[in-house]
């Protein structure tokens, strides 16, 4: 919720009535849904993930560190000798400046050669102990700190973070649509509460006229100029009316609990509406100029097909890339315990490596040419549900257009008939008055003044919900 939003809902702590119940005009009513409402929270969060999504994918540029370590225990020792080694030593010849071997000769001054190996016999031998040549791993300790930067991945970083981009782009137009349909809902609530509040008012009135005649009746039937029945059937119309109003009585306040309940309030909260005092209007058709291709601009949910299209389309590339080689730098420091950097020593040591890597694939029988292939066939699907859906709202647009026109036309010829029903009432009792009409003909002229004057509240909030509707049509309906 912004500080505006938050300033507007604060200030309605303010206003009040005399009798106390709190007083909400309908840009009130539609702070308080939109700050409230959890399908927003929801879709915030999603914008929210989404912006983190867009961040990691940006990281994939840098070069990443990475510390790994490993334990292991070996059961054995390493024995590279099974047993004490004998190795021939050699004297060198000054004379001829070569190594001759010190072998035992014999009488011919040849060689002793050992039956049992088959080998000379020498004088004199160097020994390798077995332990010298043995190495305690029972306890072996490995770690590296490598550092990796991408040089060439094939396209794929640059195509996730495109992905990410439009993601983002696509959570803040689904926000908008769910906002623009809860103040949707909001305003039907809304003026739903002003409708029935009428229809309360025009019902006590209707009370009031049935009860009068009631009156006039019961005084003519002490008269004697008036049938028993004549009161019984002003009674049943008396009862009807009581009946109607105790239903639009019981509407409203279910009315009144339902927009509380939009609004994020209590649904036991007394909301007093500032439009409840609802003064009649002489309304004019607006003019209707708009662009289909600015509509279909504004539009929210078409505005998400448009950005999950992007996203498909770098989602093609990203699969291309699994086909192109990738080429990256890497640079280490490796460490170990025992380590052989100067011999065999039980202590850590260790030392820096630096190279590049390449990848290139080859042959991995078309998955991931498939893999392609079926990415493309994703956007091209989505390219089609969106024309499909521009269709439509073309469509919409004028059904919503026509509506709009319907209810002017309608409000006009209620209007002529409130008249109608007006004056008809009124010849009705005065005709009862002089005895020429019956009690039926002011019943039957009573009942039309009331659905004329009913007809005409539902004209008039009728021409409310089809702005609003034609608004929200039109892509015009931002909040």
């Amino acid at each position: 919720m912004n500080i505006k939003k938050l300033f507007s809902i604060i200030a309605l702590a303010f206003i009040s009535t005399a009798a106390g119940a709190q007083v909400y005009t309908l840009d009130s009513c539609r702070n308080l849904a939109v700050g409230n409402n959890k399908t927003i929270r929801m879709a915030e969060e999603t914008i929210t993930g989404a912006g983190y999504d867009r961040k990691a994918a940006k990281a994939a540029y840098l070069p990443g560190l990475d510390f790994n370590g490993s334990y292991l225990y070996n059961q054995r020792t390493i024995n590279l000798l099974s047993e004490n080694a004998n190795l021939p030593t050699m004297t060198l010849d000054p004379l001829t400046g070569n190594y001759i071997p010190n072998v035992q000769l014999g009488p011919d001054l040849k060689p002793l050669i050992d039956p049992a190996t088959g080998n000379p016999v020498f004088t004199e031998v160097a020994v390798i102990p077995k332990e010298a040549m043995s190495f305690d791993t029972h306890n072996v300790f490995l770690g590296a700190l490598t550092l990796t930067q991408p040089v060439y991945m094939g396209g794929q970083i640059k195509a996730l973070n495109e992905i990410t981009k439009y993601a983002e782009q696509a959570a803040i137009a689904a926000r908008n649509s769910v906002v623009q349909d809860v103040i949707f809902g909001v305003d039907q609530a809304y003026w739903l509460v002003v409708s029935l509040k009428e229809k309360k008012k025009l019902a006590e009135s209707f009370v009031t006229l049935v009860d009068t005649l009631r009156y006039s009746v019961n005084a003519m039937l002490e008269e004697g100029v008036a049938t028993r029945s004549d009161l019984l059937m002003v009674d049943v119309k008396l009862n009807e009316a009581k009946i109607a109003l105790t239903k639009v009585d019981n509407g409203l306040t279910l009315s009144r609990m339902a927009l509380a309940q939009l609004c994020g309030l209590p649904v036991q909260s007394e909301m007093r509406l500032a439009d409840e005092d609802y003064k009649s209007y002489s309304p004019s058709v607006p003019e209707f100029n708009y662009n289909l291709n600015d509509v279909y601009a504004k539009r929210q949910d078409l505005e998400v097909l448009r950005q999950g299209i992007s996203v498909l389309s770098e989602r093609e590339k990203l699969t291309m890339g699994s086909m192109l080689p990738k080429v990256a730098v890497i640079g280490a420091y490796e460490f170990s315990n025992p380590n052989f950097n100067n011999g065999f020593k039980k202590r850590f040591g260790g030392g820096f490596s630096v190279g590049a890597t390449l990848s290139i694939p080859i042959w991995h029988w078309g998955e991931n040419y498939n893999r392609y292939r079926a990415a493309k066939s994703a956007t091209n699907a989505q390219r089609l549900l969106l024309e499909d859906l521009e269709e439509k709202v073309s469509l919409q647009v004028e059904q919503a257009k026509f509506s709009f026109q319907e209810a002017f036309k309608t409000y006009d010829m209620t209007v002529s008939n409130m008249k109608s029903a007006q004056a008809n009432l009124e010849n009705a009792q005065y005709g009862f008055k002089e005895g020429v009409l019956t009690t039926d003909d002011v019943i039957a002229a009573q009942t039309a003044w009331l659905q004329a004057n009913s007809e005409k509240i539902d004209a008039e909030i009728g021409i409310h919900l089809c702005e609003v509707y034609l608004s929200k049509v039109l892509g015009n309906l931002i909040y």
